[in-house]
């Protein structure tokens, strides 16, 4: 088959949307094995143990190796095939998700999260730049946007479908359940796509990707580890040498013939805005979808099956507003629509700080929770096309691979400053008890196990726990809602002067988006 994306471009409608099909599946097991291990951590924690930095790697894991293989995955896809990369990355994603399955220890666990993410990294990236090249203009983001969608399916009833599976089969059923997806993609799905690649593809920018997926690792590891080194200097020289990895990739990007990143991107605003939706809605969404069931379950002790229950009105509204806010750009503008979306999210964070007192039931949370999941929904199905829509569609691969950085790294920083933050504000809300008990208990409510903190901090007692783990999530929740109204403000304020600033290749590959 001849190179080049146009070459490859199937003839029908119904080729491209079966292309459209086997992505948004493999799209549906992702927020699975996201959202899934989260609600079982305190079954794995009961199974093979509970060790809190073990377990908070369980869910860091695999996003930290997400977002830092990402973008050497998408042009990985550029340069080998969108559809080989695809099909490598659906059939590991499949495999591992069985090996998961079978895990005897948390080493095993963890490492094989790790590995998943890189194999989910593979599958999106190649998967999200084959639809560039399949669909132009309102069709582009009508498909981007039913991406999205499947992506909410998941987190609607991701929590539901894996606290159910947990309650009925155990918590290995989670991993399995990710691994039918997968095998579903491959019989169905893969045999359907074309093959599609950039000529002018160079190969792989290893220095590249190694001092960018070292910046991001030395700098999650440092932000982890910043409540046990609170008087050392351990987390200052990881974020230190995090800039310093940061600074060679700059440097290495500015002199390689074809970089894995373009760095003149970063003179388009309009490309700046894009990067700011994905840590909005990691700081306004992303994070309750992790830490909502570790209270619930873990801390309040609520079955999972409840907790799941609870998390439908955070999720459900991602099966419609994304398409919806799609279908708006005709009469507004991405951006307007954009920070309209993370100013109602940050009200829903500050209104689930007065209605998330412990034990609250469905009817105080509804509410609140609706409101978050709707103006995160917004964004979420527009900023992909955003972030491609800037750059010819033959690298799409590699604008993809950048957004989906950005977005899994973000996904991941704010998943361990969020549980750093949290460990200190419960540190703080303790403080009148012994030194270390306190130390060793938020440590444990931070990963949502109420049982190894009233172990470890007998002196406080269960009721002091659960009050100050209340007092501290309510000061988390203001904290982020002020941080996501931040970021609408600058995602506004740059995509509004994408006309006036916009590169003319920009500007030529616009959908009907801006107005």
């Amino acid at each position: 088959m001849p190179d080049g994306a146009a070459s490859a471009k199937p003839h029908s409608l119904r080729d491209r949307l079966l292309v459209l099909a086997a992505v948004c599946l493999a799209g549906l097991g992702m927020p699975l094995s996201f959202t899934g291990p989260a609600i079982a951590l305190p079954a794995i924690g009961q199974a093979l143990g509970s060790d809190p930095r073990l377990l908070s790697w369980a869910v860091n894991a695999f996003i930290l190796a997400f977002g830092g293989s990402v973008m050497a995955a998408g042009a990985l896809a550029d340069q080998y095939g969108r559809k080989r990369i695809f099909t490598l990355g659906i059939g590991l994603f499949t495999g591992l998700s069985v090996l998961l399955a079978l895990s005897r220890n948390l080493w095993w666990l963890d490492l094989g999260r790790a590995a998943q993410g890189i194999a989910a990294a593979l599958t999106m990236s190649a998967g999200a730049a084959s639809l560039a090249q399949e669909f132009e203009g309102h069709a582009r983001t009508r498909a981007y946007s039913l991406l999205g969608t499947t992506f909410g399916l998941g987190l609607a009833f991701g929590p539901l479908l894996s606290a159910w599976l947990i309650d009925s089969l155990g918590w290995r059923a989670v991993f399995l359940s990710t691994a039918a997806i997968g095998v579903l993609v491959l019989l169905v799905g893969v045999p359907r796509m074309r093959e599609t690649r950039d000529p002018g593809a160079q190969g792989l920018d290893l220095p590249g990707s190694l001092s960018f997926t070292a910046a991001l690792v030395l700098l999650t590891f440092g932000i982890i580890e910043a409540p046990r080194h609170a008087n050392g200097y351990l987390p200052l020289l990881l974020v230190g040498a995090a800039a310093a990895m940061l600074a060679l990739f700059v440097y290495v990007e500015r002199r390689v013939p074809r970089p894995m990143l373009d760095l003149s991107l970063f003179r388009n605003p309009r490309f700046l805005g894009a990067q700011a939706l994905p840590l909005a809605t990691a700081l306004c969404y992303v994070v309750l979808l992790i830490f909502l069931p570790l209270r619930f379950v873990g801390v309040e002790g609520r079955s999972e099956v409840a907790a799941g229950l609870l998390m439908i009105p955070l999720s459900v509204p991602m099966l419609v507003v994304p398409f919806a806010g799609a279908l708006l750009t005709r009469w507004l503008s991405a951006g307007l629509l954009s920070a309209l979306g993370l100013g109602l999210a940050a009200a829903g964070l500050f209104w689930l700080r007065a209605a998330a007192v412990p034990g609250a039931d469905w009817h105080a949370l509804l509410w609140p929770l609706l409101l978050i999941g709707a103006g995160s929904g917004l964004p979420w199905g527009l900023m992909d096309d955003l972030a491609v829509s800037v750059v010819p569609k033959e690298r799409a691969g590699m604008a993809t691979g950048f957004f989906t950085t950005t977005r899994v790294a973000g996904e991941a920083i704010a998943m361990a400053a969020v549980g750093t933050a949290l460990t200190g504000l419960i540190e703080t809300q303790l403080a009148a008890a012994p030194h270390e008990q306190a130390v060793a208990a938020a440590a444990s409510l931070a990963t949502g196990s109420m049982a190894h903190a009233a172990s470890v901090a007998p002196a406080i007692g269960r009721d002091a726990l659960l009050h100050g783990y209340s007092g501290a999530f309510g000061g988390l929740l203001v904290g982020l809602a002020a941080l996501t109204l931040a970021l609408a403000a600058a995602s506004f304020v740059l995509l509004r002067r994408r006309r006036a600033h916009a590169p003319a290749t920009a500007a030529a590959h616009e959908p009907c988006n801006a107005h």
